[in-house]
């Protein structure tokens, strides 16, 4: 199991002039990579070393495994993108604030201690080490890092290989239904909701709207002073509730923790413009990458069902309920649920029969009248 942790480096004037060099001189060399594999549609770490490494090692001030390092960089970019043959290639653009891919020959750690290769030598940096960090550095063996710099701060983002956690021996299943409203509902019963984070970001969303219009010099300073902030609450809400996700399913003796497939859920959305707004920004996927994560680190595993349906079907007869805002109202069974916990049931359901082989496989969840 890999796991990045983030390292500060406390670095003296020197040392980040240094590395300011490295950082540009390497994305240098990653922009001038692109054309050639645009112009021989290659993107095969080997095959696009052949067609570059000397061409640029003949420019270039980097030392041989760097290149290497840059050249795995633009590999990676464009493999990210997905190309399809009969697509045109779009180019890729490193900034030279980009970060910088370290291996294990161009980096070494010395207990609390960082040996970093740059244009004029090797450099040792002392590294801000808290419990957190240290407890994985304990754990895990150190693999590929990138060095990025945030402030002027610097930080080495290490990967990490753990060891791998014995699987929870449990045949329960967690449902996990994610929305705005209430950001987790969960088939134990637990809710978690979301009307003070929507609030808070409509806010957000107004007074950047307002600076925006405004297009004053201190409306600039101010937009960028809050740059980014809704991100990195968003962030820290959805670390919060993904550690109470993967808790609950601990304490309920779940063994694997079941969420919807939301896969192009923003194409899917129809709303008006402001609802769109806000709801693009929603960070659905990265709660479910957190609580993915987290629950494989305790051995909880984690399975992702269709999400047809499972907000309008009564979890208790299947059959196709009334809405009516957060509560569900079945006409057939009589059952009246809030729509969310209603959702996660439909979610724990579907999943609890997924490996199921004598299960009905065209059952229609229609209700007939």
């Amino acid at each position: 199991m890999l796991r990045t942790i983030s390292i500060k480096l406390n670095t003296t004037y020197e040392q980040k002039n240094s590395l300011l060099q490295l950082q540009k001189q390497f994305n240098d060399v990653c922009n001038s990579i692109v054309p050639i594999a645009i112009e021989n549609r290659c993107w095969n770490r080997v095959a696009l070393h052949h067609l570059a490494y000397y061409k640029v090692r003949e420019t270039t001030e980097l030392g041989s495994q760097m290149v290497c390092n840059a050249i795995r960089t633009v590999c990676e970019s464009f493999k990210a993108l997905k190309i399809k043959k009969t697509e045109n290639i779009p180019p890729v653009n490193f900034k030279p604030h980009s970060s910088i891919h370290f291996d294990k020959r161009t980096y070494s750690l010395r207990k609390d201690t960082l040996s970093l290769y740059t244009l004029s030598g090797r450099i040792v940096v002392p590294m801000i080490l808290g419990e957190f960090q240290q407890q994985y550095l304990d754990r895990g063996m150190p693999k590929e890092a990138e060095l990025i710099c945030k402030n002027n701060t610097w930080f080495f983002n290490l990967v990490l290989e753990l060891p791998t956690v014995d699987s929870i021996l449990s045949e329960d299943i967690l449902g996990v239904d994610l929305g705005e409203n209430n950001l987790a509902a969960l088939s134990s019963g637990k809710l978690f909701g979301g009307g003070q984070l929507r609030h808070e970001r409509n806010r957000a969303l107004a007074l950047r709207s307002r600076l925006q219009s405004n297009g004053s010099k201190s409306a600039k300073q101010l937009l960028k002073k809050i740059s980014g902030k809704e991100a990195r609450h968003m962030t820290q809400v959805n670390h919060e509730i993904s550690k109470m996700i993967v808790r609950e399913a601990l304490d309920t003796d779940c063994g694997t923790i079941a969420m919807e497939d939301l896969t192009n859920i923003r194409k899917r959305i129809k709303a008006n413009k402001r609802v769109r707004s806000r709801l693009h920004r929603w960070a659905w996927a990265q709660l479910q990458v957190f609580v993915e994560y987290k629950a494989t680190a305790v051995g909880l595993k984690i399975l992702f069902v269709n999400p047809a349906y499972t907000s309008q079907m009564c979890a208790n007869c299947e059959q196709i309920g009334t809405r009516n805002k957060h509560r569900l109202i079945c006409k057939i069974c009589g059952i009246q649920r809030h729509s969310d916990l209603n959702a996660s049931l439909n979610i724990r359901r579907i999943a609890l029969s997924a490996d199921n082989a004598t299960g009905a496989v065209s059952r229609l969840h229609v209700a007939t009248t």
